[in-house]
């Protein structure tokens, strides 16, 4: 299996548009090259989503989200609270919008998709910080902001998944059972650089590893946490309660590739049922690249179908 022929298209056209960055641009610079491509090849927004911006007011601070519903629902419905990716340090709503409109669409739930802090300037543990206490929230406004009150799911791609596992965690040890189940797209999980995936993905597309060590290096450049400390490292200490069911999706030509495995293995060894998807002619990111290839369109509706399915299955 190769990579997605689409896929290198698209991944030659933003190096001819957007030359590369110098080795020491600051995480701003980062922040609007990763924007400026985003912009560049969006597409409208999928017809049949509404999106409704709200604000999330917490504990010494106010976090911008965005709420994303299938037109033709009835009733209630199941909510995901959704993080983006972007090595704690770049996205945004926008730059996540039409994969997260996607999500909507294909799993006929609704989605929270929360803006929360960048490092370096709000380090770790900030982003933790932010995707728990914004989780609580809407759990506890899910009421009456009009979504089911027995449905809760967390998700999130690359770096907002590690955040959607730290949350889902800490929400579940407040009250057992509130989060039911986790969508992970291509995770990462652990700080290190030497696995096999890491190895032969160093150098992209989509990530590189020495990009990655640039996003760690960024995300805890604050407050050093213990080696224990799950909420920087969320598979080094095992689960107090059962793991909320887990839908983890890796990408073959992924440096963490591995990192969703391992996770899969981690979260079955606590107890957790999970389930894979292995989307293996696609690299790290294909989510918000799904306009410029169907196949990872594809790949992205089959992951957004089957979360649909999960969210209401049987407990």
């Amino acid at each position: 299996m190769t990579i997605d022929a689409a896929l290198l298209r698209y991944y030659r056209a933003v190096d001819e548009a957007f030359p590369p960055l110098a080795p020491d641009a600051d995480a701003q610079t980062v922040r609007d090259r990763f924007s400026n491509v985003a912009k560049a090849y969006a597409r409208e927004r999928d017809e049949t989503v509404t999106a409704e911006n709200i604000q999330i007011v917490l504990d010494g601070r106010t976090l911008a989200a965005r709420i994303y519903k299938p037109k033709t629902a009835r009733g209630p419905l199941p909510l995901i609270v959704y993080f983006h990716g972007g090595g704690w340090v770049v996205g945004d709503l926008d730059t996540h919008d039409r994969l997260v409109a996607r999500l909507a669409a294909d799993s006929q739930c609704a989605v929270a998709s929360v803006d929360y802090r960048l490092a370096p300037e709000h380090p770790f543990p900030a982003p933790c910080d932010d995707a728990l206490d914004a989780l609580i929230w809407l759990a506890e406004h899910r009421s009456r902001l009009g979504f089911a009150t027995d449905r809760l799911a967390v998700g999130g791609d690359s770096a907002g998944a590690h955040l959607a596992v730290v949350a889902a965690r800490g929400a579940n040890e407040r009250v057992a059972g509130l989060v039911g189940f986790q969508l992970l797209l291509y995770p990462v999980m652990r700080r290190q650089f030497e696995s096999a995936s890491c190895i032969a993905n160093a150098n992209g597309p989509g990530l590189t590893n020495d990009e990655m060590k640039w996003y760690w290096t960024q995300f805890l450049s604050g407050e050093a946490p213990q080696a224990n400390d799950v909420r920087a490292f969320p598979l080094s200490e095992p689960f107090e309660r059962t793991p909320a069911r887990a839908l983890v999706v890796a990408a073959a030509f992924d440096p963490l590739y591995d990192d969703a495995f391992e996770l899969k293995r981690f979260l079955e060894a606590n107890g957790g049922r999970v389930e894979m998807i292995d989307a293996r002619d696609m690299t790290h990111g294909f989510g918000r690249m799904h306009a410029q290839s169907e196949a990872a369109l594809g790949w992205l509706r089959k992951i957004g179908a089957r979360t649909g399915e999960l969210m209401r299955a049987e407990r």
